[in-house]
């Protein structure tokens, strides 16, 4: 088991999704994306790699915020291999002090991660990894960039390599511990966030209703998209519910690709002032409720 630890944005599910070989985790260019750890599953030869994508570790005022972080560090509770990914085009800053500072601590093997080296100045990159060698010993560093691919054939090996023998965890077809159910509200949310991520703030979430399979084979699945205000509401509407009818023609579209069948999607949105409140919401999304 590897788990994947990084500062929000830094490109650990991008790179969760490249290792696996397709899309496991859902991506965008807003921070704190993933909400909770998910695993991702990779093969190399006769090896199977655990891949745990975590929430981006920033320092967390709300409850929500505390329970996303705590959610990653538990990601890396039982990891082989904690793997440390690092935005080379941001650079270091007070997010990724915060991490070492979590990181000095654990005994686990640890790997740095120097991500999107093609838009990186190459002048800063080695500068970077001087560093953060120097605070924390790591037992290799890799220079990659995950949108590309490059250098992540390689990790991948590395990886493998690093891999204690045993039997594998899950079956050779299965990319990931996600249930549908979860993985529908995912692509959902993903596409919120892709078509209005310069409008809509972090505070909104999807909830998967009902999802139950027709006569036909088709699926049939109802979501509510929960919002803190009533203009947030409209945001997501749009003008006569254009904006929402094109967040779920793009997601159903996914979602029959991804799931081989058609696929019903009805998509309502719903004013919570206090969902990030709601305990049975954590428990849908996987995290625990936190003091």
């Amino acid at each position: 088991m590897v788990a994947i630890v990084g500062a929000p944005n830094a490109g650990k599910s991008t790179l969760v999704n490249a290792l696996v070989g397709q899309k496991v985790a859902i991506v965008s260019p807003k921070a704190q994306t993933t909400r909770t750890k998910l695993m991702g599953v990779a093969l190399e030869g006769d090896t199977q790699i655990i891949l745990v994508d975590t929430p981006g570790i920033f320092e967390g005022k709300r409850r929500f915020d505390r329970a996303m972080v705590q959610a990653a560090w538990g990601g890396a509770a039982d990891a082989d291999l904690i793997a440390l990914v690092i935005d080379a085009k941001g650079g270091l800053g007070l997010k990724v002090e915060t991490i070492l500072s979590g990181l000095e601590s654990r005994p686990e093997p640890k790997l740095l991660v120097l991500n999107k080296v093609d838009v990186a100045d190459k002048a800063k990159l080695l500068k970077h990894a001087q560093t953060l060698n120097e605070r924390i010993h790591f037992t290799e560093t890799l220079m990659i960039s995950a949108s590309t691919g490059d250098g992540v054939a390689d990790m991948k090996a590395r990886l493998a390599a690093a891999m204690p023998e045993g039997p594998w965890h899950f079956p050779a077809d299965q990319v990931s511990d996600a249930t549908d159910r979860t993985m529908a509200a995912e692509v959902t949310r993903e596409q919120i966030f892709n078509q209005l991520y310069q409008e809509l703030p972090q505070a909104c979430a999807v909830d998967t209703e009902k999802y139950t399979e027709r006569q036909d084979g088709s699926l049939e699945i109802h979501q509510q998209i929960l919002v803190a205000r009533d203009s947030q509401r409209a945001i997501v509407l749009g003008k006569g519910g254009a904006r929402l009818k094109e967040i779920g023609s793009k997601a159903r579209a996914e979602l029959s690709a991804m799931l081989g069948v058609k696929v019903h999607l009805y998509l309502h949105v719903k004013v919570a002032p206090n969902w990030d409140e709601d305990r049975m919401l954590y428990r849908d999304m996987g995290l625990d409720w936190v003091d």
